[in-house]
């Protein structure tokens, strides 16, 4: 990446905007569209695997398109990014998630910050959000290590199965907890139950950080024996 700070500090706020305005205006639409769950859960999943696609293709090249504190902190424990650049990182992610909510909600005529009443609390949510973002972080590395080009849709096909495969519907991103629940929609999350979601995010994150350190290693070069004179 050869931008500078302040673009990639925007690219990371602007996609980070869009993946959260995707998240929940398409759960405010299928709110509209639809009374079956199941159905506003997929219209709510395709376009969010759909825009992280986009948004990793185009703005990987600038920021390499974290949208996420967890993968920032993953980047950064693996000095990948500086702890500077990390913080600034993730500050402008946690903006760009808050202005996301607020377009969402400009783009529907609602009130634009309505804090959630939806409850998402409990151990099997904490493990879902726990297994979700594992999956996640490891995608990324497996995918840095072995197919970096194909990052863009290893990482938004996950998230559409992951939608599906957890309990908690794969927030698998502080920033996002932290702008759901700003948005009192489908997609909302109560702000109490918010901290218990990013614990569980980022002991996820750190398992997979260590668990892709030792499984992704490269092969260690054979020493070479000496022959006996």
């Amino acid at each position: 990446m050869s931008a500078d700070l302040p673009r990639r500090l925007v690219a990371e706020a602007l996609g980070t905007a869009m993946l959260v305005a995707a998240v929940i205006g398409s759960g405010i639409m299928a709110d509209r569209l639809t009374h079956d769950v199941a159905l506003a859960l997929l219209c709510n999943t395709l376009p969010t695997g759909a825009i992280l696609v986009v948004l990793i293709t185009i703005l990987g090249p600038i920021s390499g398109a974290h949208f996420n504190p967890a993968v920032t902190l993953v980047f950064g424990l693996r000095h990948q990014i500086a702890r500077d650049m990390a913080l600034t990182y993730v500050a402008a992610q946690l903006a760009g998630g808050i202005l996301g909510t607020l377009v969402a909600h400009a783009m529907f005529d609602m009130p634009l910050v309505s804090l959630s009443t939806t409850v998402r609390s409990g151990s099997g949510l904490w493990i879902a959000e726990a297994v979700a973002t594992f999956g996640l972080v490891f995608t990324i590395l497996a995918g840095l290590r072995f197919r970096a080009d194909a990052i863009p849709w290893l990482v938004g096909l996950y998230i559409v199965a992951a939608y599906w495969f957890t309990a908690s519907t794969s927030f698998a991103n502080p920033a996002v907890a932290v702008a759901r629940a700003l948005s009192n929609t489908f997609a909302g999350i109560r702000p109490l139950d918010v901290p218990a979601f990013v614990a569980a995010q980022l002991a996820g994150a750190l398992v997979a950080m260590k668990l892709a350190g030792w499984l992704l290693a490269e092969p260690q070069a054979l020493a070479k024996v000496e022959p006996a004179e």
